[in-house]
């Protein structure tokens, strides 16, 4: 029976077939989510790291008719326990209580394992899945540092794997669509996009060090990261502004505008990045800019600009969060839903595709669940079919690269320059000390 699963999910092209990304691009509406969730084969998933984001993703998982969250992991036993009831009462089946991810690799049922742990886990648990014969779902960024990102591109196609990164915006069809236009020429050819996310964060304050909560599995949360004392301003969320474990608001929100902006311009690898800013709005443990400018230019007489203010949520062109591109005969903005602009050079609105879902950008667990059911089911048609997903790894490193980039270049306060072919930063040893990390000895990750 195993068997005959497996050859199902990997050759069988059923109703979710017709489903795929390029099928719902023109006539989705609200209306259509229902008509989204496919077959009776299930694709059996683990989820790791089920607090606020991961349980939002772990409960679209299950709403899935055609796939079953059979595990659920996290370090965190009251995380996931909130995460099993949640899931029971979608799929009227309770997921098993694994904390150890790893113990769930080795389950023979399992098709796919959903990374949405902290940054410093998601590359090292991927790679762990692609060895063990496990498809990935991988929240962006898809990488601590770019060395795993390499890493990463070179797994999936070694071991044969689909592994998507969650930049869910490119399977939102009227995003899509205005992509679509950019590239048939809508504006001209576009040379620059500016992106930015706004936001007021509090302060994280000076934290203490406590003895670890009865709840938390604070070895395993730590994982490959080399062990630093535990303090009571960490979990959950702060992990975020500490470069030990995480990546920054460049990262943690600049990577989906950032990829918007590659996608839009065409563009791969740069050839110089610099980045301004710093920790400017409170004095605090927090070591990640809270304010930052982050400027790539390409070979192709083409820039991408990111701007983040985490703790000053003064709106930019109207939004929160986005993308405009500007080119030679006018200027397209997406905005912070599935929605789009388009104005000529005189600034007027010639043309406005507008959002059919309520989203809301700053909510941390789930803004679009609806519109991010199609990630999954591209996600789902790659599994089964060999439908290329709209967010390979090899984009999805892409991406990711280009803010990683941004922050090396912030960290070591001088101007980056950057081979066009490969992403890899040229002749700066001291840049160069930030492309990989530190392991904690024994949990090095390898592919």
């Amino acid at each position: 029976m195993e068997q005959s699963r497996r050859n199902f999910i990997k050759k069988t092209a059923t109703g979710a077939a017709a489903l795929s990304f390029g099928g719902v691009l023109s006539g989705f509406s609200p209306k259509s989510y229902g008509r989204i969730l496919g077959s009776n084969e299930k694709i059996v998933v683990a989820s790791m790291g089920v607090n606020s984001r991961g349980l939002a993703v772990a409960q679209n998982f299950a709403s899935q008719k055609d796939c079953e969250v059979l595990h659920i992991c996290d370090v965190d036993s009251r995380a996931a326990q909130v995460c099993i009831e949640a899931v029971t009462n979608i799929q009227s089946k309770s997921p098993k209580n694994t904390p150890d991810f790893r113990k769930a690799l080795e389950d023979k049922d399992v098709d796919v394992l959903i990374v949405t742990a902290p940054d410093h886990w998601h590359a090292p648990a991927a790679l762990l899945a692609c060895s063990a014969g496990k498809h990935v779902y991988l929240e962006k960024p898809c990488s601590h540092n770019p060395h795993e990102g390499e890493m990463l591109v070179e797994a999936a196609a070694r071991y044969k794997r689909v592994l998507q990164m969650g930049n869910q915006r490119r399977s939102w069809p009227n995003v899509a669509a205005g992509i679509k236009e950019l590239h048939e020429g809508v504006i001209g050819r576009p040379y620059f996009a500016k992106t930015w996310y706004t936001n007021n964060r509090a302060s994280i304050g000076i934290g203490k060090e406590i003895p670890v909560p009865e709840w938390l599995n604070y070895d395993l949360w730590q994982g490959p990261a080399p062990r630093k004392p535990f303090k009571d301003n960490l979990i959950h969320y702060n992990w975020h502004w500490f470069w030990h474990w995480g990546t920054g608001e460049a990262l943690n929100n600049g990577t989906h505008m950032v990829d918007l902006a590659r996608w839009g311009l065409g563009v791969d690898f740069p050839i110089k990045v610099n980045s301004a800013g710093g920790r400017y709005r409170y004095q605090d443990d927090w070591e990640t800019p809270d304010t930052q400018v982050i400027n790539l230019e390409f070979d192709n007489q083409s820039m991408i600009t990111w701007e983040g203010r985490s703790c000053n949520g003064k709106y930019d062109e109207g939004e929160s969060v986005g993308v405009i591109f500007y080119g030679e005969n006018g200027s397209m903005q997406i905005q912070s839903g599935n929605d789009y602009k388009v104005f000529d050079l005189k600034n007027n609105l010639v043309k406005e595709v507008k959002n059919d879902f309520v989203i809301d950008p700053r909510n941390l667990q789930n803004p679009s669940q609806q519109l991010d059911a199609l990630h999954i089911r591209n996600f789902f048609d790659g599994i089964r079919q060999g439908t290329p997903v709209i967010s390979d790894i090899d984009g999805g490193h892409k991406s990711t690269l280009l803010v990683q980039l941004g922050n090396i270049a912030q960290r070591t306060g001088h101007t980056l320059n950057i081979n066009p072919k490969n992403g890899r930063i040229l002749n700066d040893p001291e840049a160069m000390k930030l492309w990989s990390r530190e392991y904690e000895p024994g949990w090095e990750p390898k592919v």
